[in-house]
């Protein structure tokens, strides 16, 4: 499944291991957003469980998103960038 991971963690340590963690399941699309394609049940839970013991839940949060093969074809933005999650995902 595809999924987008955005996080807001306050320590600058915490978060560069945030983010090198975060950059073994996906690609990173913005400072603090992550996209993750097909991931698998057991990945997903890997990534949740490595997240969960690098932030400080007083103060810090992740959050999952998951896109379905749908959803992905209805991605829109402004600015610069291609559609990475189209291709990511195999979208036809």
């Amino acid at each position: 499944m595809f999924y987008i991971v955005c996080y807001d963690i306050s320590d600058d340590r915490a978060r560069y291991r945030v983010v090198k963690a975060l950059k073994g399941f996906g690609v990173r699309v913005q400072k603090s957003v992550f996209q993750c394609p097909d991931l698998s049940e057991k990945q997903l839970l890997e990534l949740q469980e490595k997240m969960a013991s690098l932030i400080d839940h007083t103060v810090d949060s992740v959050h999952y998103f998951r896109l379905c093969r749908a959803c992905l074809r209805e991605v829109e933005w402004t600015g610069i960038g291609s559609k990475p999650v189209a291709d990511a995902f195999r979208v036809v």
